[in-house]
């Protein structure tokens, strides 16, 4: 339990950090660490799907938000800070390897499964919820709630994509604001 106190405390401040810095980058970067930690979150609350549906959601999001912020490439090779960018790339993928190979060890091998809930499902899905369809009693019975996360989420991200993308509102550079569009 307190490592949720932990996560919340670290998310509230990532959105504090957002709303006042004063560069829109690291406003962006402050937003995807938030999502980071409710993404860690929903894994503490035993709530995998929704997990993953945030992360991936949030990486995407992320991706779009820092592609929108930055008006050109960034001077990768002549900025003099390649070597260190190689290093902390490489870094991060022997990082990232080194823990996959460590987590997908541990699974169990193809055909027996870690967790016995689907058994429960299907011996007792059809006496408890009346559905024909055992998929449809899963997802709108015994997991309701994940789903309805699992569309929150989605649906956050479609209008935060939309308000990104959205022509109404944007003005060209050249263009004069007038009084009464402020």
């Amino acid at each position: 339990m307190i490592e949720l106190y932990i996560l919340l405390i670290f998310m509230i401040i990532g959105a504090i950090i957002a709303i006042e810095v004063k560069d829109l980058l690291s406003s962006v970067i402050a937003v995807g660490a938030v999502g980071l930690g409710l993404s860690i979150v929903f894994l503490i609350l035993k709530a995998p799907d929704v997990a993953i549906t945030q992360l991936v959601v949030e990486i995407l999001c992320l991706i779009i938000l820092i592609r929108a912020t930055l008006k050109k490439d960034i001077p990768f090779s002549t900025s003099g800070r390649w070597f260190l960018n190689t290093l902390i790339t490489l870094g991060f993928i022997i990082i990232f390897l080194t823990v996959a190979i460590k987590s997908l060890s541990d699974l169990p091998e193809f055909g027996y499964p870690m967790m016995r809930v689907a058994k429960t499902y299907l011996r007792e899905g059809l006496a408890k919820t009346g559905a024909s369809n055992i998929v449809a009693s899963v997802i709108l019975d015994f997991r309701a709630y994940d789903t309805l996360g699992e569309a929150t989420i989605l649906f956050t991200a479609v209008i935060g994509v939309l308000t990104i993308v959205r022509r109404i509102g944007r003005k060209k550079e050249n263009q004069q604001i007038e009084e009464e569009d402020e």
